[in-house]
């Protein structure tokens, strides 16, 4: 049987059965548990902040606060009839222009709000009901920009596209750049056709000198928006390399892409691919799995987080954070990680990732994490 992508940071339908139900039957206090691998001292995994709802990308602002986007509580409204759906038994979906937010963390952990009454949707109830909104934030300069990925007809939200939004200093945003119509105008070589989202799921959003570049998993593509909201494609990744669910995007001098891959899960099957500004694509290092981050500390060493390991599909407490060393192999840095869904390196040199990002009730189980990077 034809395995199904995870799209953008829920399941397809063959997990359906990972339902809120068995998130909540497992202890989710601190969202990880002891870590373990094949350092000599495991890092320290603890609880920096909670109270977030299905929590996804984040970065640390100019003002040294953590923002994070967040997927939200989902909505009610449809769109069948109005325009193309996304098939069963993921679509249709349910959504509102209202249920997602971005949040700031201050450096005791504290939560508030930047922006909310964002859009954020659902899968179908038969599919779990898996919520995506605002996928991920970036800065340029003091200017904070996010990526909204549960937006668009297709995902029963009206009037909001997805694409890049700015958000102003008075907390009101700015669209700035139609995603969802730059892909319908131009598609990829590859799509797939029993997994389709016309609106596309965008997951993640780098910004690298002075403009912003994104990746979206379904169709498979790198894009570059302007700050003036101009769209071209880097790459389109399905060309080459089929449909590979690519999700984390990292830079330094190369992009370093991550991909999900498709269910069921097969150990060992994702890879980080080196994408050149040109748009050439390698192979970088490989044998991860379920990768939904990437990212590059200040020596330059590269970074993955894969949200499943050893299950065939996605499972509480089996994420964990690898390393890539020079020889292309994977050191373990944390493990037993439940759910995580993005990372970003603070500015004291450690880790902090997004836990228990889908799959909750939307009741602020979400959390963020850090672990502590001892050289």
């Amino acid at each position: 049987m034809k395995s199904l992508s995870w799209n953008h940071t829920r399941p397809a339908s063959a997990i359906a059965c990972l339902s809120a139900a068995v998130v909540l039957s497992t202890p989710l206090a601190a969202g990880v548990v002891t870590p373990t691998g094949d350092r000599d001292e495991p890092a320290k995994v603890s609880v920096f902040a909670t109270g977030l709802n299905n929590p996804r990308g984040l970065k640390f602002g100019p003002d040294g606060n953590l923002y994070v986007a967040e997927g939200g509580i989902g909505g009610a409204a449809s769109t069948v009839g109005k325009c193309d759906q996304v098939v069963p038994p993921i679509g249709p979906y349910m959504g509102s222009q209202d249920g997602a937010r971005i949040s700031k963390i201050d450096e005791d952990g504290e939560r508030s709000t930047v922006i909310d009454h964002l859009p954020s949707s659902q899968t179908s109830p038969g599919s779990g009901g898996f919520v995506s909104g605002v996928a991920d934030v970036a800065f340029i300069g003091d200017t904070l920009y996010a990526l909204l990925g549960g937006a668009g007809c297709s995902h029963g939200v009206t009037g909001v596209p997805n694409g890049i939004i700015r958000v102003n200093p008075d907390g009101t945003s700015t669209p700035i750049a139609d995603l969802g119509a730059f892909q319908k105008a131009h598609p990829v070589k590859n799509p797939e056709p029993d997994d389709f989202e016309p609106d596309g799921s965008w997951y993640s959003l780098v910004a690298v000198r002075g403009n912003l570049y994104a990746v979206e998993p379904n169709h498979g593509e790198l894009d570059k928006i302007t700050p003036e909201g101009h769209i071209t494609r880097v790459i389109d990744i399905s060309a080459s390399q089929g449909h590979i669910v690519p999700t984390a995007v990292a830079y330094r001098g190369n992009f370093y892409v991550g991909n999900l891959n498709t269910f069921p899960i097969v150990q060992g099957s994702s890879k980080i691919y080196k994408i050149t500004p040109g748009g050439q694509i390698s192979v970088f290092a490989e044998g991860l799995t379920t990768v939904l981050g990437v990212a590059i500390d200040k020596r330059g060493r590269i970074y993955a987080l894969e949200n499943t390991t050893n299950n065939p599909f996605p499972t509480p407490f089996t994420g964990r954070v690898v390393r890539v060393t020079r020889s292309g192999g994977l050191e373990v840095i944390a493990a037993g990680l439940s759910l995580p869904t993005a990372m970003t390196f603070g500015p004291d040199g450690n880790l902090y990732v997004s836990a228990v990002g889908f799959g909750a009730p939307p009741v602020g189980l979400g959390k963020v994490l850090k672990i502590e990077i001892d050289d």
